[in-house]
C-alpha cells in the first residue's frame, strides 16, 4: 500500500522533464508508473539548499539550488525526476529545470561499470518572506538489472527574510553616498613624475626644432669674413699642377668666382651676375686703389680668354694671377681697416 502511494506521487509530478545527462547515466521520463518494474522504497540522505549569494541568511530574490546527491552510482544507471509546476506564484519560484553534473568517476576495474558521484539541482528562489517546506524529491532509479528503486530524499526548509528596518524611528536608512579618501603623496607622486617627463620632451623637442631651423638660417648662421674666406679659397690653388693647359680653364674660374665672391661681399656689387667689363666700372666708384683695379682687371680678362676662347696662358702669367688675386683682397680688406680705425679714432677725438 506504501509503495502503491509514493507511485501514484511520482505519477502526479511527473511532468515533461528537463535535465542534463551526467556522462553515461541516462535520465528519461516515463509514460507512467505501471509500465516500470517494481522495486524498493528506499528513503536516502543527501538533499541539499545551496545559497548562490554567500549571505549569513536567505534574503527576499535570493537564488538557491534546491538538490539531492548521490554517490556511487553505476555506469548504465537510468534516473527518472520530478517534473516542475506549470504555474508558479511569488512564494516559491522554480528558475530552471532539473540539471545533473557529474562530480565524480571512479574506475572499479577491466570489465567491470564506473562508479559515479552524481548531483542533481534545480535553482528556486522567492519573493515573499517566510519559513516555507520545500516539497520532497523522489527519484526514481533503474538499474542495470531494469529494477526500480525510489529513492526518497528528506525535505528541507527555506526561511527567507527581508531588510531588517530601523526599530527605534521605523524609517530605513537611504544609500549612504561614496566614501571619498584623502588623496596621497603616495599616489600622486607617479603623475607627477610622468608629467616632468613629459615636459622635459617637449622643451627637448622645441630645442631641437629652433636649433634645426637656425642651422639653416642665415641669420643666425656664423660666417667668416669676406677676405678669409677668400684667402682660404684661393689658397687651395696654390702651385704649378693647375697650370697644364686641360687644367686652366678651371683654375682661372676658381680664382675669378672666388674674387666675385668676394666684391660682392666687400662692395655690395653683383659681380656673380655681371661681366667683366660690367664689375670693373662699378669698381671705378669705390675707394680701390685704381693700379690695383687695372691689374686685377688684367687677370679678369685673361681668365675670359682661357674659358671661352681656349686660349692657353704662359706660366708665366699662370705665376702671377694667384699672387695679383691675394693682393686685391689684402689690400682692399686693409684700406676697410684703416678708414674704420681712422673713424673710431675721430670719434674718439
Amino acid at each position: 500500500m506504501r509503495n502503491a502511494l509514493i507511485y501514484l506521487i511520482m505519477l502526479l509530478c511527473m511532468l515533461p522533464l528537463s535535465a542534463q545527462e551526467a556522462d553515461t547515466v541516462a535520465v528519461q521520463e516515463a509514460d507512467s508508473v505501471e509500465a516500470l518494474p517494481k522495486g524498493r522504497l528506499i528513503p536516502v540522505k543527501g538533499a541539499f539548499l545551496q545559497q548562490l549569494q554567500e549571505r549569513d541568511s536567505v534574503l527576499v530574490a535570493d537564488q538557491l539550488l534546491y538538490g539531492f546527491q548521490l554517490d556511487g552510482v553505476l555506469e548504465g544507471t537510468q534516473l527518472l525526476l520530478p517534473g516542475l509546476p506549470e504555474e508558479q506564484d511569488d512564494k516559491l519560484m522554480y528558475l530552471s529545470p532539473w540539471v545533473i553534473d557529474t562530480v565524480k568517476v571512479t574506475k572499479q576495474g577491466k570489465g567491470l561499470p564506473r562508479l559515479m558521484d552524481l548531483k542533481g539541482s534545480v535553482r528556486i528562489s522567492s519573493f515573499e518572506e517566510g519559513l516555507y517546506e520545500l516539497p520532497q524529491i523522489v527519484v526514481g532509479k533503474m538499474n542495470a538489472d531494469g529494477v526500480m528503486d525510489t529513492l526518497v530524499f528528506d525535505p528541507m526548509r527555506l526561511d527567507v527574510r527581508t531588510m531588517p528596518v530601523d526599530t527605534a524611528t521605523f524609517v530605513p536608512h537611504d544609500i549612504k553616498g561614496q566614501i571619498r579618501y584623502p588623496v596621497t603623496f603616495a599616489e600622486i607622486l607617479p603623475w607627477l613624475v610622468l608629467f616632468c617627463i613629459c615636459v622635459m620632451l617637449i622643451i627637448l623637442i622645441i630645442y631641437l626644432i629652433i636649433r634645426r631651423r637656425r642651422r639653416n638660417d642665415p641669420a643666425f648662421m656664423h660666417k667668416d669674413p669676406a677676405h678669409i674666406v677668400a684667402l682660404r679659397k684661393l689658397d687651395a690653388y696654390r702651385g704649378s699642377k693647375f697650370w697644364a693647359p686641360d687644367k686652366q680653364k678651371a683654375f682661372y674660374s676658381g680664382i675669378t668666382d672666388a674674387l666675385r665672391e668676394y666684391i660682392s661681399e666687400r662692395y655690395g656689387i653683383g659681380a656673380m651676375e655681371m661681366t667683366t667689363a660690367e664689375i670693373f666700372d662699378e669698381m671705378k666708384a669705390t675707394d680701390a686703389p685704381k693700379e690695383l683695379l687695372m691689374e686685377t682687371k688684367e687677370l679678369f680678362d685673361r681668365a675670359d680668354f682661357v674659358k671661352f676662347a681656349k686660349y692657353v696662358a704662359s706660366d708665366e702669367d699662370n705665376a702671377s694671377a694667384l699672387p695679383v688675386a691675394v693682393r686685391f683682397v689684402t689690400e682692399t680688406y686693409k684700406t676697410d681697416v684703416e678708414e674704420e680705425v681712422s673713424k673710431k679714432e675721430g670719434g674718439d677725438e
